[in-house]
């Protein structure tokens, strides 16, 4: 019996096109990979950083993300919204967002306040909350955003009070005529005793280890394919010899 290898135009192509495409879509996911490792370490060093003092100046969102900083202002009361959806260890509940006018400027910043619980059964019932009158300092972290879920339907206009799945900025200084600075604060620190809120906030998810996962499989994908082509080809040139 003799041994032969017997070359296939059609698998070999077919081969070659699926190691490619493994080999380029697993060095993508390395990539990936490489962006959230770097983004991690710029995400701690900013977090060692001094905070940055908000004033009137604006300052762009890419500019503070993720980087601590302080204010002092006063919360516009009259203007609380509620970003629906917003679980928290298993329960349904909702983030507060209040506009904070910094102090001396007629410019505003949105603070995330914390988390507050929805009432079971009664959607349209928002929970309660008290708000510290005067001037006040907040400590948090910039946020570009507050994260996105899924809308159905047409999106609530953001107004006083309103429930809604996404807001921005730029859609409340649209609705509410007031300067704003382009990014939220997710305020820090215990919330006073009877303020009822949770100041929990999800870490940033980079999922650097499911792009690591991907590229596993890419490349996996590759050799099983090489593989595939090599042991089938044997086999055939083996029957054919015998």
């Amino acid at each position: 019996m003799r041994i032969g290898f017997r070359f296939r135009a059609i698998p070999f192509v077919a081969t070659v096109l699926l190691v490619a495409l493994g080999i380029a879509l697993g060095r993508w996911q390395d990539g990936r990979a490489a962006e959230k490792i770097g983004l991690q370490q710029r995400i701690a060093e900013r977090a060692g950083a001094a905070p940055v003092v908000l004033g009137a100046e604006p300052l762009g969102a890419a500019e503070v993300e993720l980087r601590p900083v302080t204010v002092s202002g006063t919360f516009v009361r009259d203007w609380p919204l509620f970003l629906n959806n917003r679980p928290q260890e298993g329960k349904a509940g909702f983030y507060l967002i209040m506009p904070l006018r910094i102090e001396g400027t007629n410019t505003h910043v949105l603070v995330a306040r914390g988390w507050l619980p929805r009432y079971t059964g009664q959607f349209d019932r928002l929970p309660d909350f008290d708000t510290p009158a005067g001037v006040v300092t907040v400590n948090g972290m910039a946020r570009a955003g507050m994260g996105k879920v899924m809308q159905l339907g047409t999106a609530t206009p953001v107004a006083p009070r309103a429930i809604l799945q996404n807001v921005t900025p730029e859609q409340f200084a649209q609705a509410s005529r007031l300067a704003v600075q382009p990014f939220f604060i997710e305020q820090s620190g215990p919330a006073p005793a009877g303020d009822k809120l949770v100041r929990n906030w999800p870490a940033p998810s980079l999922n650097v280890e499911k792009h690591q996962g991907y590229a596993f499989q890419w490349y996996a994908l590759a050799v099983m394919a090489l593989l595939f082509f090599v042991i089938t080809g044997f086999r055939r040139g083996t029957k054919q010899n015998d």
